[in-house]
């Protein structure tokens, strides 16, 4: 029995790559950042070409078992990556707001040229007040969910519940006497 792996953490791969490279830049050496840059290049590339040939494979003999990798979020970040994801973007986002944290949340729109994402929080049917959402906690789960999915969206937008209008407060209070009522 093969004891479980825990998967990687793509960010931190990547922020583990750029410390490195910084290093080198830091150091002066010109020769060896080229060298280092390059390097990750290569690897790049062999690493997608490897990954290309998987999908390929898979999608040709085993579809279910394509399907449980583009589910698991370091595979679909590499495959981002290297732009090879093979679900439509749609269908990428569709899947990154359904693992957002706490409340579902609503796509309002998409626009490719900006690479701008709108959200907001879906209604829970409740009071009608806010609730105490916070926007930008919201708009830092929506995009650490979008980053192992896509590549496109550049930037989040959160509305509030019910478009970009606050909600109407609705006073409650007593209706008032009718004259010479006792």
């Amino acid at each position: 029995m093969t004891a479980a792996v825990a998967p990687p953490d793509a960010e931190l791969a990547g922020r583990r790559v750029e410390e490195v490279l910084d290093k080198l830049a830091a150091s002066g050496d010109r020769a060896a950042c080229a060298a280092a840059e390059e390097l990750v290049r290569a690897l790049m590339d062999f690493y997608g070409a490897g990954l290309a040939r998987v999908l390929a494979l898979l999608g040709q003999t085993e579809p279910k078992a394509l399907e449980r990798l583009l589910r698991d979020e370091p595979v679909s970040a590499m495959l981002v990556l290297h732009d090879l994801h093979p679900e439509p973007l749609e269908e990428r986002i569709a899947r990154a707001l359904a693992g957002v944290p706490g409340k579902p949340v609503e796509l309002i729109g998409f626009d490719a040229a900006t690479g701008v994402l709108r959200v907001r929080a879906a209604e829970s049917g409740g009071c009608g007040c806010g609730g105490g959402d916070d926007g930008d906690a919201l708009r830092t789960s929506v995009e650490d969910a979008l980053a192992c999915f896509t590549s496109e969206v550049r930037a989040v937008e959160v509305e509030s519940p019910g478009g970009a209008a606050e909600p109407v407060l609705l006073q409650i209070t007593r209706r008032p006497q009718a004259a010479g009522a006792s």
